[in-house]
């Protein structure tokens, strides 16, 4: 399966956020659309990822003063991303291998999705259940 299926059945819609943006924003607009990370963008430009997760690691070494900070202050920079021609299988590995939950996609550079740990193992136990199924009509058949 490749992730351009994934993306039909989630949407393109990505939240992004400016770097300039205070943590306490970014923590409302996480709230807001029940997500766990937002892509941070400048000039229409990948910039980075922020996490729950960047968030609790920060507060627990900077305190509550963190929620007055820049994004750009937690964000991850060097951000893995997919094509919408990988597979499920390899963004698995990727996701794996560099222990991240969130990978945007990019067509040309240009950010057109992103794909959630949550996706990738929804879309796993779809295709099993369909392998399930046509083994089924097999035995049943045979």
């Amino acid at each position: 399966m490749l992730i351009a299926e994934i993306l039909r059945a989630t949407g393109s819609t990505v939240v992004t956020v400016g770097p300039e943006t205070t943590v306490a924003r970014l923590l409302t607009e996480l709230a807001r659309h029940n997500i766990g990370a937002a892509v941070v963008t400048e000039g229409g430009r990948l910039a980075g990822i922020a996490s729950e997760r960047d968030v609790v690691r920060r507060l627990d070494e900077r305190g509550a003063e963190l929620l007055h900070e820049p994004v750009s202050t937690i964000m991850t920079a060097a951000v893995i991303t997919c094509t919408k021609q990988d597979t499920v299988d390899e963004l698995t590995v990727l996701m794996t291998e560099n222990r991240v939950r969130h990978v945007p996609v990019l067509s040309r550079g240009v950010l057109v999705g992103i794909v959630s740990i949550g996706d990738v193992v929804k879309s796993r136990i779809s295709q099993l259940e369909r392998d399930r199924q046509q083994l089924e009509a097999y035995i049943t058949q045979g």
